[in-house]
Order: structure tokens, then sequence, then C-alpha cells
């Protein structure tokens, strides 16, 4: 059986913890960023973890076991 190859566009989005958690960047953050109003401050600079529903998906992408 070959093996398992990792699937490159995920593993440029996600990072494996030492915990063995998942973490990934928020959405909106690239792009019309003035058009926000200043009062408005969003904390989507800060990483999050992936939610549970879709971690073993992005695991098998990563070829993480």
């Amino acid at each position: 059986m070959p093996k398992m190859k990792t699937h490159k566009g995920a593993a440029g989005r996600f990072e494996v913890t030492k915990k063995g958690k998942l973490k990934r960047r928020r959405s909106g953050h690239n792009h019309i960023l003035e058009k926000k109003s200043s009062k408005r401050k969003r904390r989507l600079n800060t990483e999050t973890t992936i939610h549970a529903n879709d971690q073993k998906r992005v695991m098998r992408l990563l070829g993480v076991k």
C-alpha cells in the first residue's frame, strides 16, 4: 500500500500543536480592511482551534494519525 501524501493546501493553513490540537487563522483578515469602522475592533489576527467536527477530516489531510 503506498504512503499517504500530505495535502499541501491544508498543510499551509493548519498547524498541529504539541497537545495534538489543530490551529487555524481566522477568516476576513486579508483585504478590504479600511471599510470597517475603527470602533468595531475585531480580534481576527488571533489564531483559534478547529471545531471538533472537522478535526478528523483535517488530520487525515495532514497525514497525522
